[in-house]
């Protein structure tokens, strides 16, 4: 009961807190950020036939430590695979960035803008850092950093095998030309970049996402007002997937840290609520009748 009563209290301070949110995006990211999510991944992936091609794309790739996370994820199970991935954000100069694929290895919060006389550092250790509460490669083991990672001078460069075929391209995902200028993608990631949106507008903007995918194909949404998900998803006939599901709801600490203070933070996953599954599933397989549902609207 107690615990129960903490769970109710905290979903009304978050509530209140939303409500008040100033809401902004951020480029702040992480390697192997969900390893749950990148499980579920691999092992949706390792159905697929041998020699076939796959196609996955993420939106708000930011710096591109998730793109190269999924890419190193899957290519390293199924090197027999074509694994194409459009990586998309708003931010041009953010896409040149992790175009590159090469970052910053020194630990450091505190840095000045480039161009500054208080600038600290190189352009690529600021944009490295850019928006960070904490160190981007935090989450990898030393031996993952050796697999995904040629370190020299200070530096991480992505291995050109991680980076072939990743194609970096700038979009809105609230653009529903987006939807017409990409093929159909077996699987969609749609990462911690919702929740940075009011909620109506988060809404329309999932259910343009969800056009993306090819019917029978896979959508992952994370950080997100669970409401909205959960609304989104009931009306447009998503399927849950319910494979890691608590493992991926818990998967990513910095969503949990931040619950119930900060707009972005992620409730705990109640199984005595009756919409539960729906609720707290973070990857949905969407259907033929749900995509052509979406795309009358």
């Amino acid at each position: 009961m107690r615990r129960l009563s903490g769970h109710l209290f905290g979903r009304h301070l978050n509530t209140l807190v939303r409500l008040q949110a100033d809401r902004q995006q951020y480029f702040a990211t992480f390697f192997l950020r969900n390893r749950p999510a990148l499980e579920l991944m691999r092992r949706l992936v390792d159905r697929t036939a041998q020699g076939s091609t796959i196609n996955v794309c993420v939106l708000a790739c930011s710096k591109g430590a998730e793109v190269y996370s999924i890419a190193w994820t899957l290519r390293s199970a199924r090197p027999d695979l074509k694994v194409h991935i459009q990586a998309i954000d708003i931010s041009q100069e953010i896409l040149d960035f992790a175009e590159r694929g090469v970052y910053s290895l020194t630990d450091g919060h505190t840095l000045s803008t480039p161009g500054t006389d208080e600038r600290i550092g190189t352009d690529l250790h600021w944009n490295t850092q850019r928006d960070q509460s904490a160190w981007i490669f935090e989450r990898m083991a030393r031996e993952e950093m050796d697999a995904l990672f040629d370190i020299e001078n200070g530096q991480a460069r992505v291995k050109p095998w991680i980076k072939d075929g990743i194609t970096w391209l700038r979009g809105d995902a609230n653009d529903p030309e987006l939807v017409e200028a990409l093929s159909p993608q077996d699987i969609v990631v749609a990462s911690c970049f919702l929740c940075h949106m009011a909620p109506k507008v988060a809404a329309k903007c999932l259910g343009n996402i969800a056009q993306m995918v090819r019917p029978g194909g896979y959508l992952f949404v994370s950080g997100i007002d669970l409401d909205v998900r959960t609304e989104v998803a009931r009306e447009l006939g998503w399927e849950p997937v319910k494979d890691l599901m608590k493992e991926i709801h818990e998967g990513d600490i910095s969503l949990r840290e931040g619950w119930p203070l900060e707009y972005w933070g992620l409730e705990p996953l109640a199984r005595s609520r009756p919409d539960w599954q729906i609720r707290y599933a973070s990857a949905f397989q969407i259907g033929e009748t749900t995509v052509r549902s979406t795309s009358t609207k």
